[in-house]
């Protein structure tokens, strides 16, 4: 759209006329929208009518007077039209307008400039336009407020346009135009005309006015070059709380918020009061930084400022404490609004499924996120209605909880809303689909998006990988090509996963040329995961360990751990040692990377290792894994650990494991032992994986679902190789889908084959 504009600069250049340059304190106000003052008749009468209708004056009777032809004033229509504005009622401004034009007053500069603002603040901006083009005499008021009304409007592109326009024809802008088209080159992010203007304000010396030094620092922190928004907030010679509100948003915008914290103490220090929209970029720089303290603070001082019960800063408040940890403090907040905007019920579902993220453990993370549906639950009978906002941290929700009933709900809201086209929520409903095991459904979801973006495509692709589906990830990959759409970094991890999960060494390579030489994408270490990945599924580790010899960057953890699990998995123990030592080197904080290490060690009987990995642990404070997995039956939560012996259906449960295991077994089913820390002690010992959790959590869903129920669990680590290879088997004896999620991976598990393509038997 930008691109389509015409350059400011082509035809003329803006200037001022003397006075305006001996006098720029004559410049509109800086921050209220235009008010200028006229001279008729001898008395002022104010473009805003701040003069109101006296009491005993009914609008009504106004207008029914005037339709009966009863003669008027300039000044009878100025009070009526300001009614109108206080009403935002432009009908009966177009009942006004109509009288205007039949008396003639159309020809009067001063009513048909306030009749301009009067649809504007409507936001009629087409009549606005028509009464703006027949003006007898255009101002610098004018067209100043047909440029504001653009922008308020959303149609910042207008506005630019009627800059030009006004420069054409000869007039001269004032301060608080030029702050106005600032603004529209933010929303457009037009840097050449903005920097156009810049340099026409700092050649007549207008740069420390006020107004044109806030719209400037907000045009340079939305382009993103925060040290010339801070430049243009010092040269401000009267900085008043937008200009210190500006600031401390544009470092909150590029990432600085402790910058922005320090604004806002000098702030507080000079004795300027904040306003609301001050006190909520601040919280936001809190929940940035996590810094409760402050935030706290923060709140007590919106009470004693009077903001307490102010909306915006009570949702800023509840969502600090939210991502903080802090639910209680949350739900008191929310509890005692008397009113809830959409605002406040998104920051309370998007701040759950936040915090599934944050929790330590992945019992406490399904709490949050079944909080999260139930809140939602709560919005739909409140009789309020979900925006695209709500819906994509909903489905993010059912994503995470592995939710697909409940996500398959939300899914028909949408469409009964309205809302299936959107972007944003139709690449939801894709990853929420992908992330319960349903491929199918989430292929469907991308088929009916009437409008795809990369992030579609790229969502589309990534599910294909994770689902096993190589050729159909490569297929959508040239289709986007196809449709003009250029893939990024992001993009290719998902086709280089799918030649992964495949053993399609040459196509992976290809890929991995083309990404370079066709599309300049330099690789990252997520595109070496990928290849380093293959090699070791295919227990090609000298060729995965020569490929991370030639990267330009340290390798992460996770290319370290997956090596040492390769090399265990096939036994090339001298090179698995090696990758074990720099993986130490990381110093890695998680715990089941140092339990990978264990494993490795105590099999080999190196136990002074073994002795050197625990006191790591205990040096990074990281505790033994506790075992947990649990499954979701009508909406209840059933938690299982290993060897649970207090569940209500203990006996029958182990019972009915004893004889899956033993049908397991005579269909070739073996069960492994694996070498391990117990949860009881620290003595290393070949612990049982009879009743590892997630082997309890399937049968329990074996004896209380419906037997064509597709079984759904969350475990929260990795899975073992021999649950794995018992997954698979009783997929087979029992027709079932089992889908696993573990800290990893999906593994969807059907007819005995799984999705991860059997890597997890490497862990």
């Amino acid at each position: 759209m930008a691109s389509s504009l015409p350059s400011v600069a082509v035809k003329c250049t803006p200037k001022l006329d003397s006075d305006l340059r001996k006098h720029p304190s004559v410049f509109l106000s800086n921050e209220k929208s235009p008010s200028v003052s006229y001279q008729r008749s001898g008395s002022i009468t104010h473009l805003e009518g701040t003069s109101e209708l006296s009491s005993s004056t009914d609008f009504r009777e106004a207008l029914s007077a005037m339709r009966e032809g009863a003669s008027t004033e300039s000044s009878h229509y100025a009070r009526l039209l300001k009614r109108c504005i206080d009403d935002n009622s432009s009908s009966t401004a177009e009942t006004v307008h109509a009288h205007i034009i039949k008396t003639g007053f159309h020809e009067d500069s001063f009513v048909s400039t306030f009749l301009v603002n009067v649809y504007v603040k409507c936001g009629v901006m087409e009549y606005a336009r028509k009464v703006f083009d027949n003006l007898p005499r255009r101002n610098v008021v004018a067209w100043t407020t047909l440029m504001t009304g653009y922008v308020h409007n959303s149609q910042p592109e207008l506005a630019i346009r009627v800059f030009q326009e006004m420069l054409e024809a000869g007039a001269y802008p004032a301060n608080y135009t030029l702050g106005i088209v600032l603004n529209a080159c933010s929303s457009l992010q037009l840097v050449d005309v903005g920097k156009q203007l810049h340099s026409y304000i700092v050649k007549y010396h207008i740069d420390f006015d006020t107004s044109i030094g806030n719209s400037l620092c907000s045009l340079y922190s939305k382009l993103g070059h925060l040290d010339l928004a801070v430049k243009a907030f010092e040269k401000i010679r009267e900085k008043n709380v937008i200009s210190w509100t500006a600031v401390i948003s544009a470092c909150g915008n590029n990432s600085e918020a402790a910058r922005g914290l320090g604004f806002f103490i000098d702030m507080l220090s000079k004795g300027i009061e904040p306003n609301e929209f001050t006190l909520t970029s601040v919280l936001s720089l809190c929940c940035v930084m996590a810094y409760l303290s402050v935030g706290s603070q923060v709140h007590s001082l919106s009470i004693k400022l009077g903001f307490y019960s102010n909306l915006r800063v009570r949702n800023a408040i509840m969502y600090l404490y939210l991502k903080t940890g802090r639910v209680k403090e949350a739900k008191k907040l929310f509890d005692g609004m008397e009113v809830n905007s959409l605002v406040t019920w998104n920051a309370m579902i998007a701040g759950h499924a936040q915090m599934m993220e944050l929790e330590g453990d992945g019992l406490s993370a399904y709490q949050s996120g079944n909080e999260a549906l139930y809140i939602f639950s709560k919005l739909n009978r409140s009789g309020m209605k979900s925006d695209l906002f709500t819906f994509s941290s909903i489905l993010t929700v059912c994503s995470s909880l592995v939710a697909l009933e409940q996500g398959e709900q939300i899914h028909a809201q949408t469409i009964k809303m309205g809302f299936l086209s959107d972007v944003v929520v139709g690449t939801a409903l894709i990853n929420m689909y992908n992330k319960c095991g349903s491929i199918e459904k989430a292929s469907k979801a991308f088929v009916e998006m009437s409008t795809r973006t990369l992030i579609s495509w790229t969502s589309m692709i990534t599910s294909f990988a994770q689902h096993g589906m190589t050729q159909q990830a490569l297929h959508l990959f040239e289709d986007m090509r196809l449709a003009g759409v250029r893939p990024n970094q992001i993009t290719f991890v998902g086709i280089l996963s799918a030649c992964s999960h495949a053993g399609m060494v040459d196509e992976a390579l290809i890929y991995f040329e083309m990404m370079q030489k066709e599309y300049r994408i330099r690789p990252v270490m997520d595109h070496y995961s990928c290849l380093i990945d293959m090699f070791v599924r295919l227990g090609r580790l000298d060729e995965a360990f020569d490929l991370i010899k030639t990267m330009d960057f340290e390798p992460s953890e996770f290319i370290w751990s997956n090596l040492v699990a390769g090399c265990r998995s096939h036994g090339n123990l001298e090179l698995g040692f090696y990758a074990a030592e720099q993986l130490l080197k990381l110093k890695p904080k998680d715990a089941e990377t140092y339990v990978l290490l264990l494993n490795m060690y105590l099999s080999a009987g190196r136990w002074k290792d073994v002795s050197r990995v625990r006191k790591m642990m205990k040096e990074e404070k990281l505790g033994k894994l506790k075992d947990w997995s649990w499954i979701s039956i009508q909406d209840k939560v059933y938690s299982f650990k290993p060897n649970d012996k207090l569940h209500h259906q203990n006996a029958d449960l182990h019972t009915f494991l004893e004889s899956l295991i033993d049908q397991a077994k005579g269909a070739g089913y073996e069960k492994l032992e694996d070498l391990e820390m117990t949860d009881e002690d620290e003595v290393e010992s070949s612990s049982s994986t009879t009743y590892h959790s997630e082997k309890l959590a399937i049968a329990f869903g074996l004896l209380n679902m419906p037997s064509s129920a597709p079984i759904r669990v969350i475990k929260n680590f990795i899975m073992c190789r021999d649950c794995h290879n018992f997954m698979k088997s009783i997929s087979l004896l029992t027709a079932r889908e089992i889908t696993i999620r573990d800290s990893k991976r999906l593994h969807k598990i059907v007819n005995g084959k799984c999705s991860c393509g059997d890597f997890g038997i490497l862990i």
